[in-house]
């Protein structure tokens, strides 16, 4: 893995469809069986020799600096974003740019994937694509983005959020980007998948991935994450 590649966890959510289990506890800190979800998110990062990592927070931000620190006992380096105010997903990265590599990874700090990031990254390359967006069939994808790609893996439709129960390719909200797509972004409250995304196709590429990844959002699928976790690590 490129030793020059950073990543930012975007963990600043409140994860209201999740209560009551984020009353009092931020939504990256709920646990995938024995840890905090975002935890297994250093963790894949780490795996495939990504270590510098920015954080961009928002709300309960005090509970996970206290619980990761400067990520030293997780074997990386962290750095915190705090947000005085939501900058949508795009707006939050842009937020802590100075930071960034010129080629870098984002993820959601609340979502569990074993996502291959090292081919991610790779065919990203191979493609000299400015952004590239990684996707997974889904049967249900209400409530998430899903888009179209030709032949080659360019995207040429992109929507957010439909109101469609249509098996599609869905957007799993990681992204590997070169750091001049920026540019693009204004400054305050700016979204990727309303955004950005739209704005850029079809001149950006999708890597497609049939290894596990879930929106831990909702009641149904945080227990269903936990169930599936458990039975893997049993067989």
């Amino acid at each position: 893995m490129d030793s020059k590649i950073n990543a930012v966890i975007m963990a600043g959510g409140k994860g209201t469809r999740l209560q009551p289990l984020t009353s009092e506890v931020p939504k990256p800190l709920v646990k995938i069986i024995d840890k905090p979800v975002m935890e297994c998110i250093i963790e894949l990062l780490k795996k495939h020799g990504i270590t510098e990592i920015a954080v961009t927070l928002g709300h309960m931000a005090d509970k996970i600096i206290d619980y990761f620190g400067n990520g030293e006992n997780f074997g990386v380096n962290l750095t915190y974003f705090v947000e005085n105010e939501p900058l949508g997903t795009a707006g939050s990265v842009k937020g802590c740019e100075s930071y960034l590599s010129d080629t870098f990874i984002v993820i959601s700090g609340d979502s569990y994937t074993e996502i291959d990031l090292t081919n991610a990254i790779s065919f990203h390359k191979a493609k000299k694509s400015p952004f590239t967006l990684i996707a997974t069939p889904h049967n249900n994808p209400v409530g998430l983005g899903v888009l179209d790609l030709d032949h080659d893996g360019r995207i040429i439709n992109f929507i957010e959020k439909p109101q469609t129960t249509k098996p599609s390719l869905i957007n799993c909200g990681i992204y590997v980007i070169e750091k001049r797509v920026l540019n693009l972004v204004p400054e305050g409250f700016y979204d990727f998948g309303r955004q950005l995304i739209p704005d850029l196709v079809p001149e950006i590429y999708a890597f497609v991935t049939y290894d596990y990844w879930s929106d831990i959002g909702t009641l149904p699928s945080y227990y269903h994450t936990n169930y599936l976790v458990a039975m893997s690590r049993n067989a």
